[in-house]
C-alpha cells in the first residue's frame, strides 16, 4: 500500500490549488463539522448555515434520524445494481407517488438534478419530436443536455455547440411562451421559481398557463423542483401553488438530506415512455441515499414543516425587507433572494462570512439563502441583525 501524503502546513486555497481542478475556484474556508444550522472551521470558528448546502440539508447537519438511517442501512445493505430490488428504494419511490397525488406515477432515481433533467430530456424524445423551451435565466444543469436547456449564456457559450432545437424565452411571460410552443415542440422545461438566476418568483398564473400552453400543443410541461422540492416553498414541489399536474417532476438537492440522490416523477403517458435498457444509472437510488430520503421524509412529515417552512420564510422577509439597502426580498418559503440596491452581493456575503454567517451571492444584486428547516426564530432574528450591519458597513462605512 502506499504512503499516506503528509498534510502540509499551507493555506486551504495553496493546499486546494495543489490538488483540484479550477472549475470552482479556490475557497478560503473549510469545514470540519456541522450540528443543525451550526458549522465549524477547521480552526474552531462557529458559522451558522444560511444556505444549507444550495438547498440540499433539508434537515441540518449531523441530523440524528438521517445519521440512523444511514448507520443501520450500511449494516445490512451499502449497494445493489438495479438488477434488484431493495425495500427503502421502493419505500420511497411509494413516497413521491403518494406527494404527486396521481396513480399514473412512475419513478426513476439518479444522482442529481442534472442527471434528472437529462432523463426528463430522454423522456421528451420519445415523442418524436426534438424542440425544447426553456426560460432565459435559467439553471437545469451542467452535462450538455441539460446545458443545452440552462438559459445562462456564460455558463453555455464556452461549450458550444450543444444540442440544437432549443429555445430560451423571458420567465414570467405568458405571450413569449405561447408564440414559441408548437405542435413540434417535445418539451417546455421551467422551474416554480429561478433559484440559481436569483430566486426569480413568476407572476400568478404562469405556471397555469404553461400548462395550458402544453395542452394545446402536446408538448410534455417539466418542472424543475430541484431547488423547490421538498417541501422548501411549503408545498412539497413548489408548484401546488397553482394547482397544476406537470408531466414530468424532476427532483434532487433535497430530497437526500445530504446524500446524492435525485429522482424523476413521470405522470400519465410519460410514465410508460422509458422501455427496459433504455436508461439507466449505476448508482442511482442505492439503498443508503433511499433510506436517507425516507427519514427526511419522515421527519418534514413528523414536524409540520410544510406549514413551519412558510412562516420562517414570511419572518425572514419581514424583517429583512426594511433593511435600508435591501431593494426587494422574493422567494417562498424558505428559499429566499434578498436583492439589494447596487451591486454589492459579494462584498455582502464576505462580510457576513466574517460575522459567522454563510450566504450565497447568486449574481451580483442577489443574495440567495436556503437554511435547513430546523432554523429557529432566535437564528433568523440573528442574521436579520447580521444584515443590517453588514449593508450599513458596505454601503455606507
Amino acid at each position: 500500500m502506499g504512503k499516506a501524503i503528509k498534510k502540509k502546513s499551507s493555506s486551504v486555497a495553496e493546499r486546494w490549488e495543489a490538488v483540484m481542478q479550477s472549475n470552482y475556484g479556490s475557497p478560503t474556508l473549510e469545514l470540519a463539522r456541522g450540528k443543525g444550522i451550526e458549522v465549524w472551521d477547521i480552526n474552531g470558528k462557529k458559522y451558522l448555515d444560511f444556505l444549507g448546502g444550495i438547498a440540499t440539508n433539508l434537515l441540518g447537519h449531523n441530523n440524528a434520524k438521517i445519521r440512523a438511517a444511514i448507520s443501520m442501512q450500511a449494516k445490512s445493505l451499502s449497494h445493489i445494481s438495479n438488477f434488484y430490488a431493495h425495500e427503502p428504494g421502493l419505500i420511497l419511490a411509494e413516497s413521491l407517488k403518494e406527494m404527486a397525488g396521481d396513480d399514473s406515477a412512475r419513478i426513476f432515481f439518479c444522482n442529481s438534478g442534472a442527471e434528472a433533467n437529462e432523463a426528463a430530456l430522454k423522456i421528451s424524445r420519445t415523442t418524436g419530436r426534438y424542440r425544447v423551451v426553456a426560460a432565459q435565466g435559467a439553471f437545469h444543469g451542467r452535462t450538455m443536455g441539460a446545458l443545452s436547456m440552462t438559459g445562462q449564456p456564460s455558463k453555455r457559450d464556452p461549450f458550444k455547440p450543444l444540442l440544437r432545437g432549443m429555445k430560451h424565452v423571458p420567465y414570467g411571460d405568458v405571450s413569449a411562451l405561447r408564440r414559441a410552443v408548437s405542435r413540434r415542440t417535445a418539451m417546455v422545461i421551467i422551474e416554480p421559481m429561478m433559484g440559481e438566476a436569483g430566486v426569480v418568483v413568476p407572476p400568478a398564473g404562469y405556471l397555469a398557463a404553461a400548462r395550458e400552453i402544453c395542452d394545446r400543443t402536446g408538448a410534455l410541461l417539466v418542472i424543475d423542483c430541484v431547488q423547490t422540492g421538498m417541501a422548501r416553498t411549503g408545498q412539497w414541489f413548489g408548484f401546488e401553488h397553482e394547482g397544476i399536474k406537470p408531466d414530468i417532476i424532476t427532483l434532487a438537492k433535497g430530497l437526500g438530506g445530504g446524500l446524492p440522490l435525485g429522482a424523476v416523477i413521470a405522470l400519465g403517458p410519460s410514465a410508460k415512455a422509458l422501455k427496459p435498457g433504455s436508461h439507466g444509472t449505476t448508482f442511482g437510488g442505492n439503498p443508503i441515499s433511499c433510506a436517507a430520503a425516507n427519514a427526511v421524509i419522515e421527519q418534514i412529515r413528523d414536524d409540520n414543516h410544510l406549514a413551519t417552512n412558510a412562516a420562517k420564510g414570511a419572518l425572514l422577509r419581514n424583517l429583512i425587507s426594511p433593511i435600508q439597502g435591501v431593494k426587494e426580498v422574493r422567494g417562498r418559503g424558505l428559499l429566499i433572494g434578498i436583492v439589494l440596491e447596487s451591486s454589492k452581493a459579494k462584498e455582502i456575503a464576505a462580510w457576513l462570512q466574517s460575522a459567522g454567517f454563510l450566504v450565497n451571492a447568486a449574481n451580483d444584486d442577489v443574495i440567495r439563502i436556503a437554511p435547513a428547516f430546523i432554523i429557529n426564530e432566535r437564528q433568523i432574528i440573528a442574521f436579520a441583525r447580521a444584515f443590517a450591519e453588514a449593508c450599513e458597513e458596505v454601503f455606507h462605512g
